[in-house]
């Protein structure tokens, strides 16, 4: 009976304090998109023109020109190419490693409180639905307390409970939206992270295979 107390005295606190959660919710998604979008920006450059440049330096054997070029971009897949090219003097097999791995770091990097997105656009409608929940048992006390009589108490709870469930939806389709776009936006950049790398890590075979026909 204790339980049922608290749970009726939750009830009959109204769905005020869902929508209070929910718009506090809403500010936090819109905190997260602002703070992810200014890091995925930041990290933006001329990627056609450091993979024009890279090649040529590569081509021409300037291990020097290339560590330039990526150090001075801000990009993630130059902070990838970095990482293999410090690990060139280990060999082909190092570099795919080094790379593969600074790849994955970058996706973490780079998905920091995404899930935070996910979880509130997953959960946000059900939030909502537990508005609904207690204000339809807030209406059917105040039928009860008014003799079965249609009251305007009792078309304001009704109204406060459906509200509660459309603030739900509201709060969730933009998270799953900017969640999604996110997501796509992470894997597009660390697939042309892998790309790049992929690409120097052919010059570093061919360098190598040159350096033993030589050798032979």
């Amino acid at each position: 009976m204790q339980i049922e107390n608290k749970l009726r005295a939750l009830a009959g606190m109204g769905a005020g304090w869902v929508m209070w959660l929910l718009l506090s919710l809403s500010v936090l998604i819109l905190a997260i998109a602002i703070e992810r979008a200014i890091v995925l920006f930041r990290s933006r450059d001329d990627i056609a023109k450091l993979r024009r440049n890279l090649a040529s330096s590569l081509g021409r054997g300037d291990l020097t020109a290339a560590r330039g070029l990526v150090v001075a971009s801000p990009s993630v897949e130059a902070r990838v190419l970095a990482a293999g090219l410090g690990a060139m003097p280990r060999g082909p097999a190092a570099v795919e490693e080094r790379l593969a791995s600074e790849a994955q770091l970058a996706k973490l990097s780079m998905e920091r409180r995404l899930a935070i997105l996910g979880t509130i656009g997953s959960n946000a409608p059900f939030i909502g639905l537990l508005g609904t929940v207690i204000g339809i048992i807030r209406a059917f006390h105040a039928l009860d307390a008014s003799g079965g009589q249609v009251s305007t108490a009792l078309m304001s709870e009704i109204g406060e409970a459906l509200t509660a469930t459309a603030v739900g939806l509201f709060v969730a389709l933009p998270a799953v939206a900017l969640f999604n776009f996110f997501q796509k936006a992470i894997a597009s950049r660390i697939s042309m992270a892998e790309a790049l790398g992929r690409e120097m890590l052919s010059y570093v075979k061919d360098e190598r295979r040159a350096l033993t026909d030589e050798a032979a």
